[in-house]
C-alpha cells in the first residue's frame, strides 16, 4: 500500500460509515399517520429541516474521525476511537427504532441520555488525539440536547404510550 492510499483509506470509511448510518436513520424514520398525529410543541423545528442538520453533524463527525485517526499514534487509540464511534452510531440508531418504528418516544427519551453520554465520552475520547476534531462534534451535542428536550416535550404532551 501506498502512503497515498493509507491517506484516503480513513477519508473513505468514515464517509461511507455516515452515509449508511444516516441512510440507516432516513430509512428507519417513518413520518406517516402515527409521527403525523402525535401533538407536538409550536417549536419543533419543521420536519423538513431534519435531514440537512443530520447531514451536517454526520459530516462532521466524519471529518472528526478522520482528524483523530491521523493524530492518533498507536493501535489501541485508534481502535478505541473506533469502538466510542460504534456505541455512539449504535445509540443513535437505536433512538430511531424506539421512536419512529416502536412509537415509544418514551423508551426513547430513556435511551436518549445514553446516545448523549455517548456524545459527551466521544467527545473526551477525540480530546487527547485532536481538540478540532472533538470541537467538531459540539454541533452534534448540541443538536441531540434539543433533540432529547423535544422528546422530553412530546411524551409530556402524548403519553401515555403502549406497545
Amino acid at each position: 500500500m501506498t502512503q497515498g492510499q493509507g491517506l484516503w483509506r480513513p477519508i473513505f470509511a468514515a464517509a461511507l460509515t455516515a452515509i449508511l448510518v444516516a441512510t440507516l436513520g432516513a430509512l428507519i424514520t417513518d413520518l406517516g399517520p402515527w409521527y403525523v398525529a402525535l401533538r407536538k410543541p409550536v417549536w419543533q423545528p419543521p420536519d423538513w429541516l431534519f435531514g440537512p442538520a443530520w447531514t451536517l453533524i454526520f459530516g462532521l463527525a466524519a471529518l472528526a474521525a478522520v482528524l483523530a485517526w491521523r493524530h492518533a499514534q498507536e493501535r489501541r487509540e485508534r481502535w478505541r476511537m473506533i469502538g466510542l464511534y460504534a456505541l455512539n452510531l449504535s445509540l443513535n440508531v437505536l433512538w430511531s427504532v424506539l421512536f419512529f418504528r416502536l412509537h415509544r418516544p418514551d423508551w426513547a427519551l430513556a435511551e436518549v441520555g445514553f446516545l448523549w453520554l455517548s456524545i459527551a465520552a466521544l467527545m473526551a475520547g477525540l480530546w487527547a488525539l485532536s481538540r478540532t476534531a472533538s470541537g467538531l462534534l459540539l454541533p452534534y451535542l448540541a443538536w441531540v440536547s434539543f433533540a432529547a428536550f423535544l422528546n422530553w416535550t412530546i411524551v409530556q404532551i402524548n403519553a401515555p404510550f403502549s406497545s
